[in-house]
């Protein structure tokens, strides 16, 4: 395989979700298995771990269209990590479902699983608390009083559970977020409440242990942030008036994209869109709030359908297609101001800026001197003006992928792709044609982008049966994990990290990584 003329500094990166980390029972934790793969990508000078949303699912497994902006998805709870420091002791460990399931060679996630084995472990921290120590009490208090997403975080959490269907079919006073009704309401649910407040606390405590790990290590943790919310979400129900949604669960406005070349329908998402003025009323502070949030536990964040910030396409509430929807501006440079004020005069993000992107959105992206998206499975329809091509990928605020976690794999790509295409890239390659990710990635490496990541599946030179998200589809996503830590895991790791040309793995590396971004 070819070997770039020569190293440029950058960093490389892996996009792997942590559900798909192998070495726990039935789904990725922020234990052991978090722990054992930042050392692995430390060990062979990996500087950036990029990641989904770390949000709940929802019922497909979507991180996408979570039930919460804010809160972390119980799945990723580590229950040895638990019973070691004394918060559920051995036995209940022992007990839990799926206690005896093998840590290696599952090859796809049960979300039933997953679910089943969440809920009892925060039965069992819930069973405990009361022998902890006042050390431990005064702590879970302090940390419960900074957030201020919890308390509607937690009673949506176990409404829900109680009525099994979304909030606008609850009682009216519980549906429409009265306080008084709430309170009353409160008072029968103490334990059920308390445990979604444990549970989301010792998820934030496991999760800083890996942050302050992987800055130890060197490495960024690079995060994602849907655009819109779910209609059945926390954020919803307790702040209906901020977006297009009645008491009813009836939308004025919905979201999506409008007819393309791929989709002469366009796609239809579903959920509300945002009522811009009323965000402009308050200073943004619920967005603002979202991304200090998303800071606390991210270095990088990728800012999903950014094109949105310029405008956004709005369509009808009642349509069952997107065709018919308008442009609407969006408030995008004013509520980024206020995010760069906030971050201390540096934005953290990058813009998803893939697909059909007008100068508009080019104009904000740049005025903002934020890095944008390429991806190289996108390049060679034979245009010569193709964005996506590497030579025309120019300066250094740029992330160059292979493909993306909605995209197939790139060995299923290139399984796929035309005779032409296949011409076109293996023009480019000098030598013996091999795998076509590691091609790609040369080829990656030989622009002067500053971050370069690839999804593991490529490194692994899996085909589409690893494929993480078909878009447009709601079965058979979402569950790939990554079947062992072993020898050939190392070796891709190994092979992808000398072939970067990186900085290593040290802190200053990783400061100059967010200074070329």
């Amino acid at each position: 395989m070819d070997q770039p003329s020569s190293p440029l500094p950058r960093s490389t990166g892996v996009l792997l979700h942590p559900t798909a980390l192998p070495g726990s029972p039935v789904c990725g934790s922020f234990g052991e298995p978090c722990r054992r793969w930042l050392r692995l990508l430390a060990d062979n000078d990996i500087g950036v771990w990029q990641m989904l949303p770390l949000a709940p699912p929802d019922p497909t497994g979507s991180p996408y269209s979570s039930p919460s902006c804010f809160a972390l998805n119980p799945w990723f709870l580590d229950a040895a990590d638990l019973a070691a420091e004394g918060f559920i002791s051995g036995e209940q460990l022992a007990g839990l479902p799926w206690a005896n399931a093998p840590t290696e060679d599952v090859a796809a996630l049960s979300f039933t699983q997953a679910r089943e084995r969440s809920q009892a472990v925060s039965d069992a921290l819930l069973h405990s608390w009361s022998e902890q120590s006042a050390e431990r009490h005064q702590a879970f208090a302090s940390w419960c009083d900074q957030q201020s997403w919890l308390e509607d975080h937690v009673r949506f959490r176990v409404l829900h559970d109680q009525h099994q269907q979304p909030w606008w079919t609850w009682p009216s006073s519980l549906a429409q977020h009265q306080s008084k009704a709430l309170e009353l309401w409160a008072l029968d649910h103490h334990d059920a409440l308390q445990r979604e407040r444990l549970t989301q606390w010792q998820l934030d405590r496991q999760w800083q242990l890996i942050r302050t790990l992987a800055a130890d290590l060197g490495i960024l943790l690079f995060g994602d942030l849907p655009f819109y919310v779910s209609a059945d979400s926390a954020d919803v129900w307790s702040h209906r008036h901020l977006f297009t949604i009645s008491a009813d669960g009836t939308l004025s406005t919905q979201s999506g994209v409008p007819p393309d070349y791929f989709s002469e329908t366009g796609q239809l998402w579903g959920s509300p869109v945002y009522r811009w003025w009323r965000h402009r009323l308050t200073r943004f502070q619920w967005w603002r709030q979202r991304i200090a949030r998303q800071r606390q536990l991210m270095d990088l964040l990728r800012l999903d359908h950014f094109r949105a910030l310029a405008k956004f396409w709005a369509v009808p509430g009642g349509d069952t297609t997107a065709q018919h929807g308008s442009w609407q501006p969006s408030p995008g440079a004013s509520l980024l101001r206020k995010l760069r004020r906030d971050a201390g005069g540096s934005l953290p993000l990058i813009a998803e800026d893939l697909g059909v992107i007008t100068p508009d959105v080019e104009s904000l992206r740049d005025g903002f001197a934020l890095p944008g998206m390429k991806v190289l499975q996108f390049a060679f329809d034979g245009l010569t003006d193709n964005p996506y091509l590497p030579e025309n990928i120019d300066g250094a605020r740029w992330v160059v992928y292979t493909g993306t976690h909605d995209n197939a794999t790139t060995l299923g790509w290139w399984q796929q792709l035309d005779h032409d295409s296949r011409e076109r890239v293996i023009a480019r390659v000098s030598g013996s044609f091999g795998s076509p990710a590691w091609h790609l990635f040369d080829m990656a490496f030989a622009t002067t982008a500053a971050l370069v990541v690839a999804p593991l599946q490529d490194l692994l030179h899996l085909d589409d049966a690893a494929r993480f998200n078909t878009p447009g589809t709601s079965e058979g996503n979402w569950s790939w994990r990554c079947p062992r830590f072993d020898s050939a895991l190392e070796g891709a790791l190994k092979g992808y990290g000398e072939r970067g040309g990186v900085w290593g793995r040290s802190r200053s590396g990783a400061s100059a990584v967010l200074g070329m971004l």
